[in-house]
């Protein structure tokens, strides 16, 4: 039974987790999304309560000093991100498992605080260049954030041999079955 259980899911930005997380959520009715919270402002396209709960920094170290979150880091200068427990709470009555796309240090903290009931996966692109070029293909970094993305990047692969699986995202069909299948034998659905 999935309820009661968490997947946690991170990689470095350009890894191509936000689409193999798209394809699971899909394919595996089970799951809900875990929507975090943060400080940044909203891409084009994303709603404040479906992408993320968007706050403002004050707001947000608000509900730090009221303990609302399971983890919080500042991941980037200025920009907080974290898990609510009120999302996780939402989750579970709704007889679900929460699948939670974060990044290495909160995917670690949240682990450390359920390790009984946690999955952690580590999604991989398949070489440095790739991931330079995937993030370049955004349209979205100058170059000086491209750059502190895969500095970040060369950092978050040293902490892959603590994750549960590892999961290289060079084919997506091969990358998608994969991931599939790690959640289902550990969800039971």
């Amino acid at each position: 039974m999935a309820s009661g259980k968490i997947i946690i899911i991170t990689a470095p930005s350009g890894s191509g987790k936000t689409t193999l997380v798209k394809h699971l959520l899909d394919a595996c009715p089970h799951l809900a999304f875990s929507i975090s919270a943060c400080t940044r402002k909203p891409r084009p396209g994303e709603v404040h309560a479906r992408d993320y709960y968007f706050y403002e920094e004050d707001e947000f170290k608000k509900l730090i000093a009221e303990d609302a979150f399971v983890e919080w880091e500042m991941v980037y200068t200025g920009k907080y991100y974290g898990t609510l427990k009120s999302e996780m709470e939402r989750i579970w009555a709704d007889g679900k498992c929460p699948l939670v796309d974060i990044d290495v240090q909160g995917a670690l903290a949240i682990r450390k605080k359920y390790p009984d009931i946690s999955l952690t996966i580590f999604i991989e692109a398949p070489s440095l260049e790739v991931l330079r070029e995937r993030l370049r293909a955004r349209g979205t970094e100058t170059e000086h954030s491209l750059e502190e993305r895969v500095s970040k990047a060369v950092l978050e692969l040293t902490f892959a041999p603590q994750f549960d699986h590892i999961i290289i995202n060079e084919n997506l069909d091969v990358a998608t079955q994969e991931l599939r299948t790690v959640v289902e034998n550990f969800t039971g659905c």
